[in-house]
């Protein structure tokens, strides 16, 4: 007996800033999808995910929480996979860059391209956005701005290694153009060769010196590698690499991946950092590389900034986990970004899920149970041409269709194939009307064709059901619980429920005031709103809990740099007869010298926390508009320092 073929596919690991909204959470289910396809076809799957955790951003996220980066990650790094186990994703590995194991390789692996010449120090000068963890040379820059994210970019100079890509570049280009099926969609694959291979490839910052939360170049220590060859190298030490050669017997059989699935923002990275990466390391490249499109709330991109943000537990809440697995992977076309509202997941639910496929289980057992106690044969019963036809048109979908949705997930066209099996179970609600079991149930001459109707009934739902198991898996084993061995259920479950769109919304509303709509906020506030922010609304408060927080007017006497910290201030602030020393993160707004003698508002009673080092003992309120800019909050009139606010 053969053994099965070998399987391998990642995700892109999930960056650690904060909970994963939909859009993110989108990646794991559609890998997930592709993961248990595979399987069912004979596969042996290893389906491998994780946390990307270090980095600028983390670093500063942690300081700003008071908190050390490993304790943040930790944080973070559960709760995006608590959202991949609530989306019943059956990944094998989840991998965090953190891991002790994974980081010792990545040391070895640097120190091994150093030693080869392929890595090299020197200095880098650009704009650098910090978001995004890049740098930018002048003519990169879009309208200024940093091209990947459309942030402010700052000047940055600092002692770095690089990665001598160009080497490397024109046997990237002919593996590209000797493989078709390397980058996918096509549409990816022409943006990565017209835009970055062939105008010529810079060399690649690989290391920084201007933060520490990274994982140390063990020949240079001051040096932190830089977050690309740290987090792609998890595609080969999560199975067991060994930069001294003495590889694991799962790295071994599983390497190179089948799949790396990504976002498309993500692309160049993969496509021509991690193949170049390889080659250098003498390693195969992966076979398949996708870069999937976006899922879009309305009309935009999602962003807390924009209050427009939709996350996976709160939907599963509204429509449970199967009813948005369903509706993320076949509302995503596979070019194009796809599109999230309220109201469309309120209508895919009562008419595919409720309608479609709810009803059509329910109607066939119930028929089953009323007129044949529940059990029923193919009596081959067909008299007529008509009946002969409707059958076997019936009988050719049904074998038709798992043909069609292997050829649809041959080429990662997930909601082509969910479309196919929808197609299926439409097809029985059809044969329904033909046959119209109600009417052959009145006459007992008919009783034969009446169960051969039912037998064909069920025995498609039950190829539909399987069908249907990689993308829903629970529905699937919920249809075939019913439908059973021999004999269906007594009484058939509710697989969905529909919903009422104007009550969803309302409790939408009550959750979240004024983002339920189903356009992008602020076309669907109108022309006078858009000015505006709508922001996650978070858990309402008593008058009690508001009454325990203490706000007053302060005077700021004194401010400095904390030295340890490239977004840290330190005020001196006068409030009444005492003064208070606070640290905000607001070095990048304001000037210490700006800072002195200006009236701010101060959230007084806060718990000291040291934050880089220095104590501080209160917060100072700021507002923050869509691209992160800050503004201290000020009296309107002219107020005495120690004034509450109330």
């Amino acid at each position: 007996m053969s053994e099965k073929p070998k399987y391998y596919m990642t995700t892109a690991i999930a960056y650690t800033s904060g909970k994963p909204h939909i859009g993110n959470t989108y990646e794991i289910v559609l890998a997930d999808a592709v993961a248990r396809y595979k399987r069912s076809q004979g596969y042996d799957v290893f389906f491998q995910t994780g946390t990307d955790e270090h980095g600028q951003k983390i670093e500063m996220k942690a300081e700003e929480a008071g908190i050390t980066p490993k304790e943040y990650v930790d944080h973070v790094a559960g709760e995006i996979r608590r959202i991949w186990d609530l989306m019943n994703t059956s990944y094998d590995k989840f991998i965090r860059t953190t891991d002790e194991d994974h980081e010792k390789q990545v040391q070895k692996i640097f120190k091994k391209l150093y030693d080869k010449g392929d890595i090299y120090k020197g200095y880098y000068e650009g704009m650098y956005c910090t978001p995004c963890e890049s740098f930018f040379t002048e003519s990169q820059l879009v309208d200024g701005k940093c091209p990947d994210c459309g942030r402010e970019v700052q000047p940055a100079k600092e002692e770095a290694y690089f990665f001598k890509m160009s080497k490397y570049a024109d046997r990237l280009i002919e593996h590209i153009n000797t493989h078709p099926e390397f980058i996918q969609p096509v549409s990816r694959k022409n943006e990565m060769m017209n835009n970055f291979l062939l105008p010529g490839l810079q060399d690649l910052c690989v290391s920084r010196t201007s933060f520490k939360w990274g994982i140390p170049v063990d020949f240079d220590p001051k040096h932190v590698v830089y977050v690309w060859l740290d987090a792609l190298t998890n595609y080969i030490t999560g199975i067991g690499y060994e930069c001294d050669g003495e590889s694991t017997e799962q790295f071994n059989k599983d390497w190179p991946a089948d799949l790396h699935l990504i976002g498309k923002d993500i692309i160049r990275f993969h496509t021509i950092y991690w193949p170049i990466f390889l080659m250098a390391l003498d390693l195969p490249l992966p076979k398949q590389i996708f870069g999937h499109p976006w899922l879009l709330q309305g009309d935009g991109k999602m962003s807390k900034s924009k209050g427009n943000v939709l996350y996976a537990d709160e939907l599963v809440d509204f429509f449970g986990v199967d009813a948005v697995r369903y509706f993320v992977l076949h509302e995503m076309p596979f070019e194009n970004d796809g599109v999230i509202t309220w109201e469309l997941m309120v209508e895919r639910m009562n008419s595919d899920l409720a309608n479609t496929l709810g009803n059509l289980v329910n109607r066939t057992i119930s028929m089953t149970n009323k007129y044949f106690g529940g059990a029923v044969t193919d009596k081959g019963a067909a008299d007529t041409e008509e009946e002969r036809c409707v059958d076997a048109d019936l009988k050719a979908v049904v074998e038709n269709t798992p043909k069609v949705v292997a050829a649809k997930m041959d080429h990662l066209r997930v909601a082509d194939a969910i479309t196919e099996i929808f197609n299926l179970f439409k097809r029985c609600n059809k044969y329904i009307d033909e046959t119209m079991p109600w009417v052959l149930a009145k006459d007992e001459a008919k009783k034969d064709r009446l169960e051969t109707v039912l037998c064909h009934l069920l025995e498609s739902i039950k190829a539909g059901a399987v069908l249907i198991e990689p993308f829903m898996p629970e529905t699937s084993e919920r249809i075939l619980k019913q439908l059973g061995d021999g004999k269906v259920t007594e009484n058939p479950e509710i697989l969905f429920a529909r919903l009422d769109v104007e009550e969803v919304l309302k409790k939408v509303e009550e959750l979240h005031p004024q983002s339920a709509g189903g356009a992008d906020g602020a076309e669907a506030a109108g022309a006078d709103d858009a000015g505006v922010i709508d922001i996650e609304a978070k858990p309402e408060i008593t008058f009690e809990d508001f009454g325990k927080m203490q706000f007053q007017v302060g005077e700021i006497i004194a401010c400095e740099e904390v030295k340890k910290s490239r977004k840290l201030l330190c005020s001196q602030v006068k409030i009444g007869s005492q003064v208070k020393q606070i640290v905000s993160g607001i070095k990048a707004h304001y000037k210490p010298e700006e800072m002195v003698g200006k009236k701010v508002m101060v959230l007084v009673n806060l718990k000291p926390a040291k934050l880089a080092g220095v104590l501080s003992e209160g917060m100072l309120l700021c507002a923050e508009d869509a691209e992160g800019n800050l503004a201290l909050m000020t009296p309107e009139k002219e107020m005495p320092a120690g004034a509450e606010i109330c």
